[in-house]
Parts: structure tokens; C-alpha cells; sequence
């Protein structure tokens, strides 16, 4: 039942509320309260399963941030995708500089499913010029991966931006940072899982995605 709960939430744009309905159709009453703390365990923890099994990906990174409300206030959430759309890794962030390009450039490497780029792709934010001049000289960046600040280059990232706004819209904004970055890591592992970068589970293959989900909590599907 929490799995069932987890995986719609994290799939479709509907709010807690709209999931409580749902349970209460079915004859079960689970208060919203009840599905956000779910939500809350469930969704980082579902990122960290399904790292291990991600597919390798290419060394083409187009990278860029969208704005994402927290409190009344907008922060960042960096994002990149390889030059298939496939998501490499995600980072919500407090502030937009090159602090902050760095961050989210360190953990991306760290995955297993990554590789050191040979290719950035960015817009014209003046902080990653700085951030990737800086990993070059520390060795973290390969001294010939190029930088191209193209725009029209990233409109598959941009496009893969609008699939997590959809998304964030029926809740009207997170109440908190971590709630806002809990959630938004459910929503990518999802998102990783229904693009098929996952060994062995094709693509909008939903009974294969519940049976993967279900083994990797050891539950029956």
C-alpha cells in the first residue's frame, strides 16, 4: 500500500490530498498528513536504491537550473542529462553560483553511472565558466572537456525541466528545503526509472517498474 502510494505520487501531478481521495475510494482511510511523511522516507530512499543499477551514461552533459519555490522563495534546482535526454544527476540549491556549479559538478561525478565529461553544455550564467575553470586546475575535470555555452544545445535538458514543474504545480510550492529536496529526488528516481536507464526494466513498462520498486524494498509487488 505505501509502495502503491509512493510510486503515484512521484508519477502523476496530484497533490497529498488528491491521494488521500484516492485511498478513500478504495474503502482505506490514510490521512494527507500520513502520505507526506511517507513521501518523505520513501522518495530520497527510492535515489539511493536505484543508483547501483543505473545504466552507464554518455559523456555529453547538457546542464542547466530551474527555479523552484521553498518557503515563498525561489532556489535551484540544477539538473543535467546526457546527449540521449537520459538524467545524469540533480542538486537543489540555496543560491545560483559558480559555489553552487561546483557542488552539483562534484556530486555528478562521484556516480557510478557517470563519467568525466568530455562536453558541458551550459547557458550563458557566468558561474560555470568559473566553476569548471576551477575543477580543471584541482584535477576534478578533465583539461580538455570543453565548455560550449549554446542555448539552443540545451533544450532537451529545458525540455526535461517542464516534466518536474508539472509536477511540483498541484502542491503549490514545498513549506521547506528538505521537503522541497526529499521530494524532488523521488520525483527524479522515478522519472530515471520510467526513461529506462535502469537494467532490465524497459521503458513505460509500469508492471515491470512496480516489481522493480517492490524488490528493491524487499516487498511483494
Amino acid at each position: 500500500m505505501i509502495l502503491w502510494a509512493v510510486r503515484l505520487y512521484l508519477q502523476f501531478p496530484i497533490s497529498y490530498r488528491d491521494l488521500e481521495r484516492m485511498f478513500s475510494d478504495r474503502g482505506i482511510q490514510v490521512d494527507h498528513t500520513t502520505l507526506f511523511r511517507w513521501i518523505q522516507a520513501y522518495a530520497p530512499e527510492l535515489d539511493k536504491r536505484i543508483r547501483p543499477h543505473l545504466r552507464m551514461k554518455n559523456g555529453s552533459w547538457r546542464v542547466d537550473e530551474t527555479y523552484i519555490r521553498v518557503k515563498g522563495k525561489w532556489v535551484y534546482l540544477y539538473r543535467a542529462v546526457d546527449a540521449t535526454g537520459q538524467t545524469i544527476d540533480f542538486l537543489l540549491s540555496p543560491k545560483r553560483d559558480a559555489a553552487a556549479a561546483r557542488r552539483f559538478f562534484r556530486k555528478a561525478l562521484k556516480q557510478a553511472h557517470t563519467v568525466n565529461p568530455r562536453t558541458i553544455t551550459v547557458d550563458k550564467n557566468a558561474a560555470y565558466p568559473i566553476a569548471t575553470k576551477a575543477m580543471k586546475q584541482g584535477g576534478e575535470l578533465r583539461r580538455f572537456a570543453k565548455l560550449r555555452q549554446v542555448k539552443f544545445l540545451n533544450n532537451i535538458v529545458e525540455q526535461d525541466h517542464r516534466r518536474i514543474k508539472r509536477l511540483v504545480r498541484p502542491g503549490l510550492g514545498f513549506k521547506s528545503f528538505t521537503s522541497a529536496s526529499q521530494t524532488l529526488s523521488g520525483y527524479e528516481a522515478m522519472a530515471m526509472i520510467r526513461k529506462a536507464p535502469v537494467a532490465g526494466v524497459p521503458a513505460n513498462d509500469m508492471g515491470a517498474q512496480r516489481d522493480f520498486i517492490a524488490t528493491l524494498f524487499g516487498a511483494v509487488a
